[in-house]
């Protein structure tokens, strides 16, 4: 298991990549809907505190390593649907 704070370090890079990349595709759309936009940008931010806080206070009742685990999992399930959302913004 990783220290919490290369967890942060990861989420934080992921999911700004994840941001830069939603604006890129919306920037270089010829007929993207900018609700749809706003919508996916406003998941990100969420996703982003989410995580965040989750790292910082663990749930209490699991082991550690189990719990980070599940977190990471959950975490990289949740990043797979971002993207695919962003690929059908074009």
């Amino acid at each position: 298991m990783a220290n919490k704070r290369s967890l942060k370090r990861g989420v934080n890079y992921i999911c700004s990549e994840l941001f830069a990349e939603c604006i890129a595709a919306s920037a270089y759309s010829n007929n993207c809907d900018m609700q749809n936009v706003d919508t996916l940008l406003k998941s990100i931010l969420h996703t982003h505190s989410d995580y965040i806080m989750r790292i910082s206070h663990p749930e209490p009742g699991l082991k550690a390593k189990k719990y980070y685990q599940i977190l990471i999992s959950s975490f990289n399930d949740d990043v797979n649907e971002l993207v695919d959302a962003i690929k059908n913004l074009h």
